[in-house]
């Protein structure tokens, strides 16, 4: 079957592994979602957030409905979040979220990672003065008018609204603070909101050479690579 075959082969399986790897995340975020608040997305905006994020990532109906249903169960498994910060090679900063049943086997994890990409694990707190939290709303831009929606969201929180015209897409940021408004006021105007993500935005950048770049990408590819790692941040420019 040639090249051809096998380079289209190998793009689908990424893609595929890709998937996987949102769908567990938001399967563990359903699973904290409930256990904090509830099965019923009416009364749990956590678990409506991630209710929401699932279907912007075109994850099967089915699959949300039994993730709630087994996060409900008494054999559901506890999951928690956590959060590591360290340094990789040439002074980057790096934070780690994370979503596990065993933090443990997780720090751990994360740990070797830093150690054998040249870097090290920081203690808690420590990138605190680099990364802000910001909540970053993707709402889809059909017949919104960017100007008028961001005057109407300033009260909500809104700090920037802008349009990605490729993607289709209007960004909404706030601080970290207003998400719980901004969502609601979202959902008011019955908006299409396509995500609402918790980012960490970084105050300064460190510029490196392509050689640099490489070894911070092959770092954050092996944290990526833990099935318990949920995101990962970086200051690199």
């Amino acid at each position: 079957m040639g090249r051809a075959f096998e380079y289209r082969r190998a793009r689908k399986e990424a893609r595929w592994g890709k998937m996987a790897k949102v769908f567990t995340r938001i399967g563990r975020e359903i699973a904290i979602a409930v256990k904090q608040s509830g099965p019923d997305p009416t009364n749990n905006s956590r678990l409506r957030v991630a209710v929401q994020n699932a279907k912007g990532a075109n994850m099967p109906k089915e699959r949300v409905e039994s993730a709630i249903k087994r996060a409900s169960s008494k054999e559901a498994e506890n999951y928690e979040e956590a959060v590591y910060e360290g340094y990789g090679p040439h002074g980057v900063a790096i934070l780690v979220e994370c979503q596990t049943d065993n933090t443990t086997r997780t720090v751990a994890n994360v740990r070797t990672a830093f150690n054998r990409g040249g870097g090290a694990l920081g203690k808690t707190g420590s990138l605190d003065f680099i990364f802000e939290r910001k909540a970053v709303f993707k709402v889809k831009a059909e017949s919104v008018d960017i100007e008028e929606l961001e005057f109407e969201l300033i009260d909500f929180g809104a700090e920037d609204v802008q349009l990605d015209e490729e993607e289709g897409l209007v960004y909404v940021y706030t601080a970290f603070s207003d998400f719980g408004q901004m969502q609601k006021a979202l959902e008011e105007k019955n908006l299409e909101v396509v995500s609402s993500e918790l980012e960490r935005i970084p105050s300064t950048t460190v510029d490196l050479s392509e050689e640099q770049i490489a070894q911070i990408e092959a770092l954050i590819e092996r944290l990526e690579d833990d099935e318990d790692v949920s995101k990962v941040f970086h200051n690199m420019a």
